[in-house]
């Protein structure tokens, strides 16, 4: 999650496959026209697929530190659109749960470079985030592992 949002901040420049939308949902006028977008687009030679404007992670929301609205950055402002991502301390809680469950957002952590200071204030939100008696050691080692890829070897 947040690849989209992680490019337009300069942070990554490999493209996205899709733009993960958490508030508000997605609007079906809108779902509708962002199909129509990618049928266009896959009628041009260009490869979009018909979810790519995705408010599945939208639930996300309702388990981040509450303000988290409050703490929103500009990614991207234009004439007719402004976009808005999670600012710095969320988006590293979601590349870090996604780091820890999914095992792929390695690179963009990386790239995120947090410092050994928010790995340390960031650790008690990821190993929250599941039931399994197991989760929180697997959450300590893999934030540990970063941190020594980061070079702050913890």
């Amino acid at each position: 999650m947040g690849c989209a949002a992680l490019g337009l901040l300069g942070v990554i420049s490999r493209p996205s496959r899709d733009c993960d939308v958490l508030h508000p949902r997605v609007p079906e006028a809108i779902r509708r026209a962002a199909q129509e977008f990618a049928a266009e687009c896959r009628r041009a030679g260009e490869v979009l697929a018909d979810d790519w404007l995705n408010d599945g992670p939208s639930s996300l929301v309702d388990d981040l530190p509450a303000g988290w609205g409050d703490r929103l950055q500009t990614a991207y402002q234009g004439e007719a659109v402004t976009l808005r991502t999670l600012g710095r301390l969320d988006l590293l809680r979601s590349k870090l749960f996604a780091l820890c469950d999914r095992a792929i957002d390695l690179p963009d952590c990386l790239a995120l470079r947090p410092s050994k200071t928010e790995l340390e204030e960031l650790l008690p939100w990821p190993e929250a985030r599941d039931a399994n008696p197991d989760w929180p050691a697997h959450v300590r080692a893999t934030i540990v592992d970063l941190g020594r890829r980061l070079g702050h070897g913890v």
